[in-house]
């Protein structure tokens, strides 16, 4: 029998531990925490998140018991939350700063202490709440500065693999999976989602024919301000996501049914969650020699708006879908992102036209 060889942080693979094997009284309390108010009854202490928010929670808490359950610490028994205690919490911290960085060991002991507050409201986790101010204070985060770039520059990379694309010579199946990627760039330049409801795009749901344009429809429990979100697509794409649509798309597809945007060139299924982010880091690192995240199209949605639209000061703020709390109405608010998406996709469209 070979010698069993001892697990370096390098190789541990952490997962988050799904709802159904957390403990009982977790699982419980996760679902009273969601219950839904009324006028009659206060809903859970997570009814009025947004279901996204909540996720995030209910992940990070998951790969909490996760580290718990492979060090043999977890315990099926134990009362919600009852196991975030201090010693089990430090090993997890230590095992967080093995392995990534310090600002997503923060990110990560902020969301457990959410997630434990939300599922054991009674309890006191302010001695966690000083363990994150402590990682927060000593954090680094990675500098954006040499990952920085505008809107149009993006705007730019992604249409010129749209074209090249359709001049190389090539499989008709590789010209579908280059169209594909080159659209995802210039789409997120234009239209700087968040990462989530990116991935998600569903035609005739939250990708909409209307008239001539094409929408995003975004509903309330989808997005992080907890508010519906629209935004037309600008112009300059329209023929592009037209020429994706009927084309290219039906090919990556192999005659599966799906209504989902983003088709995966080897499965012909919806492209994963964790396959995107990755797929656009490459793109734009061998486009513009900058690794340009999810996020970081959103960064450089409000840089650029900031550069070149100064006295429009909220344009940034609507185009992200942030809240504002300046503007009270909801109608103006509506008015505001839409208004916002017209200006700035006419911004990066001639400042890309004009160079």
């Amino acid at each position: 029998m070979p010698a069993l060889r001892a697990v370096v942080p390098s190789q541990i693979k952490p997962r988050s531990l799904c709802v159904a094997n957390w403990p009982i009284a977790d699982q419980e309390a996760l679902a009273r925490a969601r219950r839904p108010g009324n006028r009659f009854e206060r809903g859970g202490t997570a009814a009025d998140l947004a279901e996204i928010t909540v996720d995030n929670y209910v992940r990070r808490y998951g790969m909490y018991l996760d580290h718990l359950q492979r060090a043999g610490d977890l315990k099926s028994e134990a009362g919600p939350a009852a196991q975030v205690i201090p010693e089990l919490v430090g090993r997890y911290v230590a095992e967080l700063e093995s392995r990534v960085r310090s600002v997503t060991v923060w990110n990560y002991i902020y969301h457990l202490r959410r997630a434990a507050e939300l599922l054991a409201p009674n309890l006191d986790f302010g001695w966690l709440r000083n363990i994150e101010s402590d990682i927060a204070f000593t954090m680094q985060p990675r500098p954006k500065f040499g990952r920085f770039v505008l809107s149009d520059r993006l705007l730019e990379a992604g249409l010129a693999l749209i074209v090249e694309a359709e001049n190389a010579a090539c499989t008709e199946l590789q010209r579908a999976k280059r169209v594909r990627n080159g659209l995802m760039v210039a789409f997120l330049a234009l239209c700087p989602i968040r990462a989530k409801n990116f991935v998600e795009l569903n035609i005739g749901t939250t990708f909409r024919r209307i008239d001539d344009a094409w929408w995003v429809v975004l509903p309330p429990e989808s997005t992080k301000a907890r508010k519906g979100f629209e935004q037309r697509i600008p112009q300059l794409l329209i023929p592009y996501f037209d020429t994706y649509l009927e084309r290219y798309r039906p090919l990556l597809m192999r005659a599966k049914r799906t209504n989902a945007l983003w088709i995966s060139s080897t499965l012909g299924r919806p492209m994963l969650a964790t396959n995107i982010p990755t797929l656009l880091s490459k793109i734009t690192r061998e486009t513009v020699g900058v690794n340009v995240s999810t996020h970081l199209f959103r960064t450089a949605a409000a840089s650029t708006a900031a550069a070149y639209l100064g006295d429009l000061p909220y344009v940034g703020s609507a185009i992200l879908g942030h809240r504002d709390l300046r503007i009270a109405e909801n109608q103006y608010n509506r008015t505001s992102s839409l208004r916002a998406t017209d200006v700035y996709g006419s911004l990066i469209a001639s400042i890309y036209e004009n160079t």
